[in-house]
């Protein structure tokens, strides 16, 4: 039976329509600003975020809270885009308060804010599957978060990202007055540029590959637990003959819990990858935090190798960097995914899959938390296919089934 790819084409607004919201409400300069709420029991960091957001153009602080009892009390009325949750506090902690906030107002984006630690980390992967968006991570004390301008950064591009859910509050902010230099480095500033986007012409589809798989990998960020949790849910029936290597961009005590995580969800042996280690069919590697993985040979084997080596896209682990010696190695059997994440790590990647005759499948912008990275795949003319998670499902498993599909994909 043929597989028919449903292939999603962004629309770009006329410049001649009214902006409107996905309340379908008309955008006005009186309601174009993101609007969020801070809720941490440190009235330190309150205070340090709140200036901090006030002072960026394009968004409006509508509350700070202590406690979760707070949000829950006061969410109705300040009816926020977006929502800062700390993890641990007093009374009703941040993982409690968040049912309630979901289910008051289920379409509001909530970053999860906690320090680094192990713990922390398998919290925060829980609050993902209540409902948060994303995670950010605090520096451990707040004479470190009042010093660092990393964790402002990070934060204000994950509001812009996450709370300008239609990319059309962009085009009536305001341009910020800031010199040259700054611009070029921050990237969070370059975000809040009143260009509109340009019309997205998807290039000419390429055509799958018709050498059987060996591997599929997976890059992403931003959105990119859940999306992958979810496809390999999804398809876990036909992965015990192939390997998986995934580089999702996270710290390192967040990428073990997140193979914890991925174990317990998905009914699969996934690790954290370790330097030396022979590929496995049948088993998901989950690139460290802070390292960037590769694959080589030795000795006849495909043999995973971890590097401290300079980040690439101010990334690492880079999915650009596992791409292309999959790339390499793996030549049109080589399998990929570019899922959910902000900025363009994985397009150059992907294209040299591509361009060696592998696979390459961007997840599509309806379905993305975040359109950059598959965005940028597709824009560089990489793709067989630009699917929803749920559409990659059959298609992955068709591929990696060693069924006699060719000629049957369209």
């Amino acid at each position: 039976m043929p597989i028919h790819l449903v292939h999603s084409t962004p629309k770009a607004d006329s410049e001649h329509e009214p902006q409107t919201g996905n309340d379908g409400k008309l955008l006005t300069p009186e309601n174009y600003l993101i609007k969020v709420a801070i809720v941490d029991d440190s009235v330190v960091v309150r205070g340090l975020i709140s200036r901090w957001l006030r002072e960026t153009d394009g968004i409006e602080v509508v509350g700070t809270y202590r406690s979760g009892r707070e949000i829950i009390a006061n969410i109705v009325a300040a009816d926020p885009d977006v929502i800062i949750l700390d993890i641990e506090m007093p009374d009703i902690d941040g993982v409690s308060a968040l049912p309630y906030i979901m289910r008051a107002r289920p379409n509001v984006t909530v970053i999860v804010a906690s320090t680094l630690t192990a713990r922390n980390a398998d919290i925060s992967f829980k609050c993902m599957s209540l409902g948060a968006k994303d995670y950010v991570l605090k520096p451990q004390t707040n004479r470190e978060v009042s010093t660092s301008n990393e964790f402002k950064d990070i934060l204000i591009e994950k509001i812009f990202a996450l709370g300008d859910k239609d990319g059309k509050k962009a085009l009536l902010r305001k341009q910020p007055t800031i010199q040259a230099t700054q611009l070029e480095r921050s990237p969070v500033l370059r975000v809040q540029s009143t260009i509109p986007k340009p019309i997205i012409n998807i290039p000419v589809m390429r055509p799958f590959s018709r050498t059987l798989p060996k591997v599929l990998v997976i890059g992403a960020s931003t959105g990119g637990p859940q999306a992958v949790m979810s496809l390999l849910k999804s398809i876990n029936t036909v992965l015990d003959r192939y390997p998986v290597l995934i580089a999702q961009h996270m710290p390192a005590a967040f990428t073990t819990m997140f193979a914890e995580h991925l174990t317990r969800q998905t009914q699969l042996d996934v690790v954290q990858a370790t330097n030396g280690e022979n590929l496995k069919p049948g088993r998901v590697y989950i690139a460290p935090g802070g390292r960037h993985m590769i694959i080589e040979q030795s000795q006849g084997h495909n043999q995973i190798s971890i590097r401290d080596d300079a980040p690439v896209n101010f990334c690492k682990p880079s999915v650009d960097v596992l791409f292309e010696s999959c790339a390499k190695f793996f030549g049109p059997a080589c399998l990929s995914v570019v899922l959910t994440g902000m900025g363009v790590d994985g397009a150059k990647g992907a294209l040299k899959i591509a361009d060696v005759g592998g696979s390459v499948i961007a997840q599509d912008e309806a379905s993305s938390i975040v359109w950059g990275m598959p965005g940028a795949t597709v824009k560089a003319g990489a793709c067989a296919a630009i699917l929803s998670v749920e559409q990659m499902s059959p298609v992955i498993s068709r591929l990696l089934s060693q069924d006699k599909f060719f000629g049957g994909m369209e």
